[in-house]
């Protein structure tokens, strides 16, 4: 995926492999971000029983275990077998914040190296866990503060199901099968394109949706895309959770300018794209995501278009006020042209909720997340 993702990037972007799973030798295996299989082979390995991967499983995804003196149900040797041979290493908070509006974000620095951007969104009984997916960003959106740093390397499974990990432990939801969650749905709108590190997010979701473990289920996931299409589809049938679309530009011209990603694969490709989506139907709508830009993207014209392409489309629109940040190009649409946008959408018959800021004071609003290290050095 690194190759093909090379592919799309000016040259100078600095690209690293991505790394592996498992352990080199005589290193620790951290079990976290390990597959059924994958696991079940390194029980094997150790001389034991494959049942007791089951278990293990069990301790670490639906009880949240941190240590493996936790596993009570496994006897002490093989506790300390797996002390000696395992590990289980999750993110490292390096900093967290708490917006004003109850909004929390954490700088982690995961196991693989790098630092991300986590962002957990609270409503009232619920709430959306913004997962990234990459460390930095290639795409080079232009409203997008992610996508003002180069890409630094893809997130490993352990990378992504670790930002779970750490926020559950945060609002102290484990085990899994206890009542209503706060964490109810995850969003794969954090740092990064998602499908440009496909096989690694498909692992980590299906870890994530297992029944026996983190169990969330597919339908409170949402796959945010800038439109990279050669691998919708596969998402669709592989993954099989909804999807976002980012596209901001009704207009190749400007959507050239805004999400670069549309010079090789324009509005009219990326759209054809989205009417093939498996799964896709009135109940499981895609919904797509438009930045309100003054003066670029917001008139009542460029609303008319957007609902003659999406036609047919079972789909919503989220219209997303611009969240600024320093040193950013652009300005949020006014209140007036915002609603106006959204009157002739709705009036079209698609719903076009106006996306509420959240966490704008910690820089935690969509489009504000970017590595620390890359702030220090800007600054």
């Amino acid at each position: 995926m690194i190759a093909e993702t090379a592919s799309i990037f000016k040259k100078g972007d600095m690209i690293l492999k991505p790394h592996s799973d498992l352990s080199v030798k005589n290193k620790k295996i951290n079990l976290i971000g390990l597959s059924r299989s994958e696991l079940e082979a390194v029980v094997l390995s150790l001389g034991l029983k494959k049942f007791r991967a089951k278990q293990i499983w069990h301790w670490i995804y639906h009880r949240g275990a941190r240590d493996f003196d936790e596993m009570t149900s496994l006897g002490k040797q093989t506790r300390a077998e797996l002390q000696v041979k395992c590990e289980l290493i999750r993110p490292k908070v390096v900093r967290e914040q708490l917006s004003k509006d109850a909004t929390r974000k954490w700088l982690l620095n995961p196991p693989g190296g790098g630092e991300i951007e986590t962002v957990f969104i609270p409503e009232e009984d619920r709430g959306a866990l913004c997962i990234s997916s990459q460390v930095g960003c290639a795409l080079s959106c232009k409203f997008c503060h992610t996508g003002t740093q180069p890409l630094i390397r893809n997130l490993v499974p352990a990378d992504i199901v670790g930002q779970m990990l750490i926020a559950r432990d945060t609002y102290r939801e484990w085990p899994s099968s206890q009542g209503r969650k706060l964490l109810s749905n995850i969003v794969m709108m954090g740092m990064g394109e998602p499908l440009l590190n496909f096989e690694n997010i498909k692992k980590a979701l299906h870890i994530i949706m297992d029944p026996e473990g983190i169990a969330v289920s597919k339908r409170r996931i949402t796959l945010s895309t800038a439109g990279y299409v050669p691998l919708m589809k596969r998402c669709g049938d592989e993954i099989g959770v909804n999807l976002a679309v980012s596209l901001h530009a009704v207009r190749d011209d400007i959507r050239d300018e805004i999400v670069p990603l549309n010079r090789k694969f324009p509005i009219k490709e990326l759209l054809n794209a989205c009417r093939s989506y498996p799964g896709a139907h009135n109940a499981r709508r895609i919904t797509f995501e438009y930045v309100m830009l003054k003066d670029v993207n917001d008139s009542e014209a460029d609303a008319k278009e957007l609902c003659r392409l999406i036609s047919g489309i079972p789909a919503k629109v989220n219209l997303i006020p611009f969240n600024s940040w320093p040193g950013a190009p652009f300005e949020c649409s006014s209140e007036k042209s915002i609603q106006k946008f959204a009157n002739v959408v709705n009036n079209a018959g698609y719903s076009s909720p106006v996306r509420r800021p959240r966490g704008r004071d910690i820089l935690a609003a969509c489009g504000q997340l970017k590595s620390d290290t890359i702030r220090k050095k800007l600054r």
